[in-house]
């Protein structure tokens, strides 16, 4: 893809951003407290604003566009398809919408084969707890600290990080426990093996407590995300899957942003080789062109709907333009080996170059992840591994970590910064060149928050 030529025109610039802070209420914000970048365009793994300022962009938007900005196939199927038919009610069967289902099916684990669309990850979550009530007849479900599951009524009860609080009523038959975490064990384990077997111990004691015969389901990120990228040690999955059929617990494995290459598999769970009962994927399935989620569903429970309405849907289920996007994306992603770059990158240049930096700069306490899909967490002490900010920090605590992500930009790097972690989430076809381009800016920002080390 030839590069772009930027033309700044900060007179533009100033009437976008005036009439967003005149009339846009943006999510997660103090409205009057936040200063949103007013955006001109953007092409692959770089965006740029009007003042002729260009980002390398680690976060892939909300690591969703796996396949970068604007890929031309991707955007010729969805202006193709608004021309044949724009929109469709989802009662019907849509070509589109059928092929979009077929290629999800295809690369999901085990028989997960039926495919319910939603407009994204939240609504995905919010309808495979509905199913999994729906076919178990109970009501609780079981979901880990240091989690994201979106911020609808069930989904953000679902989720174990501070967006919860202030919409936390207690009434969503939610249970919290802990996942294995080896570098802040609540566990006091010192091994991964001692993580796994401790963390699984720790959950059926949860079960037998609240009783098992009211748990419908566990829900877990199979590499959880925003809350850090912990990926589960060996056996922990596994161990999770027998738990479940043991009592009779569905297993939701929330695939919403490790999903579609991300990971350097098609879907995270394969790097473990566990078949969850339903799983939730959207962001990487269309690189977020258009919005899209779903739940991909196994034979059994797929079955319970067979005679029994299934009481729930919604108006743009398996939108016409989404799902063409969806299929555009999928085939570009197979066409050109998107996941084995993934991968590839992940082995071989953005690990490697993680792990490097985190052996010169004493902020870095641990580097973890796979595929494009990786986390430093920043520490004041490399030794006493105390986070480089307090947990849910704002203002004035959280100034470490607001100076590395200014300095990011500085270099030319929109970082992914959340409470004491930087993530390295570029898309899933980044470059070589564009990995070490932001290796090199993290390189000079890391030193910024090694100023705040002890």
């Amino acid at each position: 893809m030839t590069p772009h030529v930027i033309e700044p025109d900060p007179q533009a610039g100033a009437a976008v951003k005036a009439a967003d802070r005149a009339h846009v209420f943006h999510s997660w914000s103090a409205q009057g407290l936040i200063d949103p970048l007013a955006v001109a365009g953007a092409e692959g793994s770089y965006f740029w604003d009007y003042d002729g300022n260009r980002y390398l962009d680690f976060t892939s938007g909300l690591v969703y566009t796996n396949i970068g900005y604007q890929h031309p196939k991707v955007v010729a199927a969805v202006q193709e398809q608004a021309g044949k038919l724009a929109t469709f009610a989802p009662a019907f069967a849509v070509d589109v919408r059928s092929e979009a289902a077929r290629l999800i099916a295809e690369r999901t684990p085990g028989d997960l084969d039926k495919i319910f669309f939603t407009n994204g990850g939240a609504e995905a979550v919010e309808n495979a707890v509905r199913m999994a009530r729906l076919h178990t007849g109970r009501t609780k479900v079981l979901s880990a600290y240091r989690s994201y599951h979106g911020a609808t009524s069930t989904a953000i009860n679902l989720t174990g990080d501070p967006r919860r609080w202030a919409s936390d009523n207690g009434s969503a038959g939610v249970v919290r426990f802990w996942a294995p975490f080896l570098y802040r064990s609540p566990f006091y384990a010192t091994t991964e093996a001692e993580e796994s077997a401790r963390a699984l111990q720790h959950l059926e004691d949860t079960i037998a407590f609240e009783g098992p015969a009211t748990i419908a389901a566990i829900i877990l990120e199979t590499v959880p995300g925003t809350a850090g990228i912990m990926t589960p040690p060996p056996g922990y999955l596994a161990g999770v899957r027998e738990i479940c059929d043991k009592y009779g617990i569905v297993f939701i494995l929330d695939e919403v942003m490790a999903g579609f290459g991300r990971t350097g598999k098609w879907f995270a769970a394969e790097h473990f080789d566990v078949v969850p009962d339903l799983m939730t994927f959207a962001k990487g399935v269309n690189s977020g062109y258009v919005p899209l989620g779903g739940v991909a569903i196994n034979a059994e429970i797929a079955a319970t709907f067979d005679k029994r309405p299934y009481p729930g849907g919604l108006t743009y289920s398996g939108h016409p333009l989404a799902c063409a996007a969806a299929v555009a994306t999928i085939n570009v992603m197979a066409d050109e080996k998107v996941v084995e770059n993934a991968a590839h990158i992940g082995e071989t240049v953005l690990g490697p170059g993680l792990r490097e930096l985190a052996e010169r700069h004493p902020s870095v306490g641990e580097v973890r992840g796979m595929g494009v899909f990786w986390a430093l967490d920043l520490v004041k002490n490399k030794e006493t591994r105390e986070p480089l900010v307090p947990y849910n920090a704002a203002g004035e605590a959280n100034a470490p970590m607001a100076a590395f992500g200014a300095a990011a930009k500085k270099q030319g790097l929109w970082p992914f910064v959340n409470m004491n972690r930087t993530h390295a989430v570029p898309a899933c076809n980044v470059s070589e060149a564009e990995v070490k381009e932001g290796l090199a800016a993290l390189d000079a920002a890391l030193s910024v928050a090694d100023e705040h080390t002890v």
